[in-house]
């Protein structure tokens, strides 16, 4: 069902549940994954990590993991399409890298390869609400030529630093930890934007609530980018469909067109497509 969720990173999995899980579902879900994993790598040891995900533990703003057999390397590095990223599986919820915006990635690559073939000179790319810049990696491997990366956790940022060192892409990004929403003129004087990218929480109190921000964000996009520039608009609350950002993007920013949706990988598609992750891509000029 929707209560269990398992990601690799490699060489860990990490199990969720989202809703509380007995002990003997725990220890049914174990052996399942060590009889799997005798089979897929005969004489390897297992590696997991269980994480409890709920409302008790939403309310406390935390994720209880606990180590369930083998190991977790420090530092955990893991590598997606040729990228390097460094991953905290035993730290809070959120891991270092979204693994179900693989496909966002791919998309930012190949947008920023595609304006260097076409420009001769790459692109200019703000990314905002950046975590730890795996955005900025996937843009500076196509070819971007600068990436201003925005987010007001400092701890994520060094992460992103950490990220862009591994892949040796140091140098050509910027990290800002700054509150976007009292950041507008700084962040319009080192535009215009060839490329902006949003993929802000869906909910978080104090920082950004979707059905207020959300507006207040997109009514900044047509001063910000450069004429036939694009946006990314990342969406990932459940209660919120693409209707959300059509509707609200026609009444805040007209003059974008919409380009298309970025569909996640099979994997990590929902049963209901409007309760899933949302990634479309828009342009400045007919």
């Amino acid at each position: 069902g929707e209560q269990w969720t398992l990601d690799a990173y490699p060489p860990v999995f990490v199990l969720t549940s989202f809703a509380p899980a007995a002990d003997a579902q725990l220890a049914a879900v174990g052996a399942a994954l060590e009889a799997r994993w005798a089979q897929l790598a005969p004489g390897q040891p297992l590696n997991w990590v269980f994480q409890q995900r709920g409302d008790a533990q939403r309310m406390a703003g935390r994720a209880d993991t606990v180590l369930m057999a083998g190991t977790v390397p420090e530092p955990h590095v893991v590598t997606e399409a040729g990228a390097r990223f460094q991953v905290h599986v035993l730290r809070g919820q959120n891991h270092g890298l979204f693994l179900d915006m693989a496909e966002g990635r791919r998309w930012v690559r190949d947008w920023a390869a595609a304006f260097m073939a076409r420009h001769g000179h790459g692109a200019r790319v703000l990314n905002l609400f950046a975590y730890t810049c795996a955005f900025s990696v996937a843009a500076l491997q196509g070819g971007a030529a600068q990436v201003v990366n925005i987010d007001m956790a400092r701890a994520a940022l060094a992460t992103g630093q950490h990220n862009h060192a591994l892949n040796a892409l140091a140098g050509r990004a910027q990290f800002w930890p700054h509150d976007i929403f009292s950041s507008w003129g700084k962040i319009a004087r080192h535009g215009p934007y060839d490329l902006i990218i949003a993929d802000p929480p869906s909910y978080q109190k104090g920082s950004f609530v979707a059905t207020k921000d959300y507006p207040r964000l997109m009514r900044r996009l047509p001063d910000l980018l450069a004429p036939a520039g694009h946006a990314l608009l990342c969406l990932n609350a459940p209660e919120l469909d693409m209707d959300f950002l059509h509707h609200h993007l026609h009444a805040q920013a007209p003059g974008l067109t919409f380009v298309g949706r970025v569909a996640s990988r099979a994997v990590f598609r929902d049963v209901d497509d409007g309760r899933g992750l949302k990634v479309a891509a828009f342009r400045a000029g007919a």
